[in-house]
């Protein structure tokens, strides 16, 4: 069973930075798949903000991140990072990091019903 593990979640003031990551585990190698990282802020639905086909790096960025948020994979570490610049309040949320295989959801990162596994989340609050 693929297992995803996030972390480097945090509190952080506004226009300040953090680096999510989502390392695989269970004897998989992400390879074929589709990772996202999604977020669910208090009382409104999940969304997609950034996704990448870990085959060959081609990206995704939702509108409200592009220019601040940056998508990696670490082919060494079968790790998929998220750098977070220039944080708003309205960043706030739990990130979660999700994966299917590419032939099942092609490029799709929207709000994740698609993927079937899940990390467990990491907060994310930016308040001053």
């Amino acid at each position: 069973q693929l297992q995803l593990v996030e972390s480097g979640g945090g509190l952080v003031q506004p226009g300040g930075s953090l680096r999510l990551s989502c390392a695989a585990s269970g004897g998989f190698t992400l390879d074929s798949y589709y990772i996202g990282w999604f977020r669910q802020a208090p009382g409104k639905e999940r969304e997609g903000v950034s996704c990448i086909s870990y085959s060959d790096g081609n990206s995704y960025y939702d509108d409200s991140v592009k220019g601040r948020f940056t998508i990696s994979r670490d082919n060494a570490k079968n790790t998929v990072h998220l750098q977070i610049d220039s944080l708003k309040p309205e960043d706030t949320a739990v990130y979660y990091c999700a994966a299917e295989p590419q032939v099942v959801v092609g490029s799709t990162c929207n709000g994740g019903r698609e993927y079937h596994y899940w990390g467990q989340g990491t907060q994310v609050t930016v308040s001053s």
